[in-house]
């Protein structure tokens, strides 16, 4: 997954729903991040027109966030 342009990342929200969010273009579609600090939680979806390895994908998102735990959920079209 190449990208393209540089991540949109926004401070928000307040109290315990204070967090980032970001979005990263990639040359296939996008990746949105969500991260929730008050439960020490990160949502991550990642479109892209082009087959991927999910699993690769998750590993390499719990190795970065540094995640004891994690799932994944895959919705394949057309």
């Amino acid at each position: 997954m190449k990208p393209y342009g540089k991540a949109m990342v926004r401070r928000f929200g307040e109290g315990n729903l204070r967090g980032n969010s970001a979005l990263q273009f990639i040359q296939t579609s996008s990746i949105s991040i969500h991260a929730d600090e008050y439960y020490e939680r990160v949502f991550i979806d990642i479109f892209s027109c082009k087959r991927f390895d999910r699993y690769a994908a998750k590993a390499y998102c719990m190795e970065y966030f540094g995640a004891k735990k994690g799932q994944t959920t895959g919705l394949d079209r057309g």
